[in-house]
């Protein structure tokens, strides 16, 4: 019943930020946690970063650890994630997640989230 809308992708040069958004709507918010994960032309869904709802702690894939930065609005039931430093491998389709209780917290694999936004792209450009 919860859906998951983003908004916030566009085209940015090499060294640029851009912040991504992820509203949940819906009556429910049946998540534990929620992550984004990207997908570039060509690749494999790829883990970028997760927050636990309640608590706020953080997980980033290595590519990505001192750049980027995962957040929650726990009243709005909004996620974030603030790019910066971005770099042309950045770009791809990124996409918002949310993990309900009991799939895992120490797996980041995208089969352990049960719902997702649409995706937004991101483009870098050099």
């Amino acid at each position: 019943q919860v859906h998951l809308l983003q908004s916030g992708g566009g085209l940015v040069q090499t060294g640029g930020s851009l912040r991504l958004s992820c509203a949940a709507s819906g009556r429910d918010f049946p998540f534990s946690n929620m992550a984004w994960f990207r997908q570039a032309p060509g690749k494999e869904r790829e883990f970028v970063a997760d927050i636990s709802w309640s608590g706020g702690s953080t997980f980033y894939a290595d590519s990505v650890k001192d750049r980027f930065t995962i957040s929650r609005d726990y009243g709005k039931r909004t996620l974030f994630l603030h790019m910066s430093a971005l770099k042309v491998e950045d770009a791809a389709v990124y996409y918002c997640a949310g993990k309900v209780p009991g799939a895992g917290s120490t797996n980041y694999q995208a089969v352990t989230y049960s719902h997702w936004g649409q995706g937004t792209e991101v483009t870098v450009s050099s």
